[in-house]
This record gives C-alpha cells, sequence and structure tokens, in this order.
C-alpha cells in the first residue's frame, strides 16, 4: 500500500506528468519540440545545479568518515563491472553480434544524469536526507564502463582492435568530458564556497531547478517516442533485457548500500545509478571507438526501454525498497 501511495505520488509530480506529455505529444505526431542546442542548455543546468549543491552540501557536514572514499571506491567497481555481467546476460539470452553485446552491456555499467536528477528531485519533495557527495558518485561512474565495455569488445571480438588512433583520442575525451568536468567541477566549487556562494547563486541554482527538470523531462519524453519506433526491428529478448538488467543493477547497488552503511536516501540514490543506463556518454564513446556495433540497437534500449521506466516507475520503487531495507 505505501508503495502503491509513492508510486501515484511520483506520478503526479510535475517533473513526470511534463515528460508524459512530450511521450504523449510524440505518439500523436505533434509539432511540439525543444530545439536541440536549448536541450543542451539545460542538461548543463541540471549538471551544474547538482554538483554545486551536493559540494555545498558536503562543506556543512562535520564530519563524512570514510565513508565518501568507500562509496566513490563502490561507485568505480559497479561501474566498471556491471557490463561484464550485462554482457554475460545478453551472451546467454540473446543472438545479438558481440560488438553490440559489448556496447549495450556498456550502458548500463554508466550512468544517466537525468535519470539522477530525477531521483534528486523526488527525495526533495519527499523531504528525504541524502549525503551530497552522492551528486560526486555520477561523475565518477561514467568513465569505468566505457573502458570495461571496449575491453569486452577487444576480448571476445579481436577483430574490433584496430582503432587504435579513435581509442586514443576516446581516452583524452573520457579525461576532458565535459559532463565529467562540470559535475566534478561544480562540486568543487560548492564544497570551496559553501554556504556563502549559495547565498549569491543561490536564487540561480535552487529554485529554478524544478522547472528546468520539467522542461527537460518534456523534451526526454519527445526523445523517447522516436526511439520508440526503432524498436520494432529489434529482438524481444534484447528488449527484455533492458527491462531486466536495470533489477540486476539495482539489486547488487542495494546489497553494496546496505554494505557500506548508506542512508535511505543514498541508497536510493546510489540504486538509481547502479539501475540506469548512459543514453548520451557510452553510445557517443562507443560510435567512435567502437563502429562495429549497431547503435540502432543499443541506444533505443537504453533510452526508449530502461529510461522511462526507471523515470516512472523505478525510482518510488527504489525508494521503497531502501526503506524497507534499511528504515
Amino acid at each position: 500500500m505505501i508503495l502503491l501511495s509513492t508510486l501515484i505520488e511520483n506520478l503526479s509530480s510535475p517533473a513526470i506528468l511534463f515528460f508524459i506529455l512530450g511521450a504523449g505529444a510524440g505518439f500523436l505526431k505533434s509539432d511540439l519540440y525543444v530545439p536541440e542546442n536549448f536541450g543542451k542548455y539545460l542538461a548543463l543546468y541540471l549538471m551544474m545545479s547538482i554538483g554545486f549543491k551536493g559540494g555545498v552540501s558536503v562543506f556543512e557536514l562535520d564530519n563524512i568518515s570514510g565513508l565518501f572514499p568507500l562509496t566513490v571506491l563502490c561507485g568505480i567497481l559497479m561501474s566498471f563491472l556491471l557490463p561484464f555481467v550485462g554482457y554475460f546476460l545478453l551472451s546467454k539470452t540473446t543472438k545479438l553480434d558481440k560488438p553490440t553485446s559489448a556496447a549495450l552491456a556498456a550502458q548500463y555499467g554508466s550512468i544517466s544524469i537525468v535519470t539522477f536528477a530525477t531521483a534528486v528531485n523526488f527525495l526533495k519533495q519527499n523531504d528525504v536526507y541524502y549525503l551530497g557527495f552522492m551528486a560526486a558518485i555520477v561523475a565518477i561512474m561514467e568513465a569505468p564502463a566505457i573502458i570495461s565495455g571496449l575491453y569486452l569488445a577487444h576480448k571476445v571480438a579481436p577483430e574490433t582492435n584496430k582503432h587504435k588512433k579513435e581509442e586514443q583520442i576516446l581516452t583524452r575525451e573520457i579525461f576532458t568530458n565535459g559532463a565529467v568536468l562540470l559535475i566534478l567541477g561544480s562540486f568543487t566549487i560548492g564544497l570551496i564556497t559553501g554556504k556563502s556562494g549559495m547565498d549569491k547563486v543561490g536564487g540561480f541554482l535552487e529554485a529554478p531547478f524544478q522547472g528546468i527538470l520539467c522542461l527537460f523531462l518534456l523534451d526526454m519524453g519527445l526523445i523517447v517516442t522516436k526511439n520508440l519506433q526503432s524498436l520494432v526491428s529489434i529482438s524481444w529478448r534484447v528488449i527484455i533485457f533492458g527491462i531486466y538488467m536495470p533489477i540486476v543493477g539495482a539489486t547488487l547497488g542495494l546489497f553494496i548500500s546496505k554494505l557500506i552503511g548508506l542512508d535511505i536516501g543514498s541508497t536510493t540514490l546510489f540504486i538509481t545509478l547502479c539501475a540506469s543506463s548512459s543514453y548520451i556518454a557510452v553510445p557517443a564513446a562507443m560510435k567512435l571507438a567502437l563502429p562495429e556495433a549497431n547503435s540502432s540497437i543499443y541506444l533505443p534500449i537504453s533510452i526508449a526501454i530502461t529510461f522511462p521506466i526507471n523515470v516512472i516507475f523505478g525510482i518510488p520503487v527504489y525508494f521503497a525498497i531502501a526503506e524497507y531495507f534499511l528504515g
């Protein structure tokens, strides 16, 4: 009953309703659209806001003991290991070619910043405390999955190990990735400036957050609908993977959160990160360094299956599970 009320509450939030509006507009083939460049500005705002507020939250803590480095380590390990789990499941349940399986599995080791932002908003609306340094974990979990995905591809399909120049470019891009730099940079600035910094920029980074998230999710609803059309030609076994793989990641995320002693809110966020799937950073990396993989398969699974399930149903379920096991 508690889970049902949480689901209903999530479905009635403005952000989720705007996502549904965007998806509905896409299904109706409306001319509603969000300009691509404007969508990028919205994403920049969300990353900057989440990172800065996370840094300020850590600044205000008296003591975070060893929990921060421990959570960082667990985030890196999960990001690196989840693609191996995903690839194993794909190899046993589907007939997907090896490079595409590696690329698809890699997406589930990385994260979705918008899913995380939606989870943060959910906790804030329900007055649930979480550790501010979780914002830094978002950035840390981007790169390891790309590395393990490429390792998998080269190991199971040696013919893919021929794009040395592209991989050298990718290595530079991983360490200069704009999303990673912006989140970690904003986190560091918030950590340095603390409350006085928030007093100066809070009117920009705090108050408009809910509205910007609504607009971004409206755009995501439109994008999801476009990608749904690509699912027609994809095997149902691969589509089902996009449903159960987040459950696998969430289960492992819950186990680790309980093991290291995260609170309910932080556990909800860590579970969300482990259950989410990248539809920006990893696909971009795989297109560059693993062109043999079929992006018309691995991208729609992430954005049209996993993303909407997580945003609409997953987050409240993850919170209910964290509350049940840790409450």
